[in-house]
């Protein structure tokens, strides 16, 4: 006997990770990833963690030294934080798309939050507060640092990853060590 046919899914695509016991008025909907400018409200929260994140890593990286243009992974430009975006690598879902997820399914930002001009979706001044407050909760989350087994911030972590990375390029230990969980 042959199998079934598949059932196309419906549209919009729901993302396993996105509430679905909401109405469909507080429900986000998340095709794929697009940005410059976001279409979305879910694109909207992740442009606005990705820069914020980048900024922390900017902190981060000057504190200890470094310059963060000049980075390994990512093409170095004119104004832009090449090794920041290096580093934000490591921390992008730990952070920023967990304060995304978290502001979602906790209706911290809700559709009305959102403003439309043309294809682009952005945050109200009150929608961006309530993100922030998410994202800075994020920061302040203390967690088990994988290298040196004791409880930071993801803010100091972010630090602490920065200073390994000195000490590797100055082969004071002979491996960098990725911030690494579970």
């Amino acid at each position: 006997m042959p199998p079934p046919p598949r059932q196309r899914l419906p549209l919009p695509v729901r993302h396993p990770l996105l509430p679905q016991n909401q109405t469909a008025r507080h429900r986000p909907h998340f095709h794929h990833r697009n940005r410059r400018p976001p279409t979305d409200p879910v694109n909207a929260l992740l442009s606005l963690a990705y820069s914020i994140l980048a900024k922390d890593c900017t902190v981060a990286l000057l504190a200890v030294g470094f310059d963060p243009a000049l980075g390994f992974y990512h093409q170095i430009r004119p104004g832009r934080p090449s090794l920041a975006l290096d580093l934000m690598e490591e921390f992008r879902p730990l952070i920023a798309d967990s304060a995304v997820l978290t502001a979602i399914n906790n209706r911290m930002v809700t559709p009305d939050h959102f403003v439309s001009a043309g294809k682009s979706v952005n945050l109200t001044p009150d929608g961006r507060k309530r993100f922030y407050l998410a994202y800075e909760q994020r920061m302040n989350h203390l967690i088990r640092h994988p290298v040196f087994d004791y409880q930071v911030s993801y803010r100091r972590a972010l630090e602490i990853q920065a200073r390994i990375l000195a000490k590797t390029l100055s082969q004071e230990i002979p491996a960098y060590r990725p911030f690494l969980t579970r």
